[in-house]
């Protein structure tokens, strides 16, 4: 059992934050509904056999905490949206202020442009790098073909960059 606690402590110290950020940006930037969400994931996952889940811990979380997640967000009669810039992020690792300010500036105008994204585009977007999930991972999270989880990474990084690009005189 001492296995299996410090098993279940490793897999909350690895993924909590990710799936607190995933689970917030999917209701609407509520933290505390988040946080439940992510609690209920990891009250599942300590209920769960052990051998269900051991080989693909990170997969499962996220399934499970998608799934709350949409269950709290269809219960829900009236969202609550908090803007992109209230998004908690990763410490900026800077070599000095101003590029950290910059960092930031990025972040924040990313942040912004992917709300733009259709929804779909956006959550491959937030597995993929919040998440840090590989394509299979996504495809089984979300139900989707492996090669429809590219198709939406590929066209949500295509209109970014597109956003995002300088524009030049």
């Amino acid at each position: 059992m001492a296995d299996r606690s410090a098993w279940i402590r490793d897999q909350l110290d690895r993924h909590e934050a990710p799936l607190l950020r995933y689970a917030q940006r999917l209701l609407g930037g509520d933290l505390e509904a988040a946080r439940d969400v992510v609690q209920d994931t990891f009250l599942r996952l300590c209920k769960q056999p052990h051998a269900r889940v051991a080989d693909h811990p990170r997969e499962w979380l996220f399934t499970v905490c998608r799934n709350r997640a949409l269950d709290v967000k269809s219960k829900e009669t009236r969202l609550s949206r908090v803007p992109a810039a209230a998004l908690e992020s990763q410490p900026v690792e800077a070599q000095g202020p101003a590029a950290a300010v910059e960092a930031s500036e990025t972040r924040r105008s990313l942040l912004e442009r992917l709300e733009d994204l259709p929804p779909n585009q956006r959550e491959v977007v937030r597995l993929r790098f919040q998440g840090q999930l590989s394509y299979r991972e996504i495809s089984r999270v979300t139900q989707l073909s492996e090669s429809n989880v590219g198709y939406l990474l590929h066209h949500a990084l295509k209109s970014l960059r597109a956003q995002l690009k300088p524009v030049t005189s």
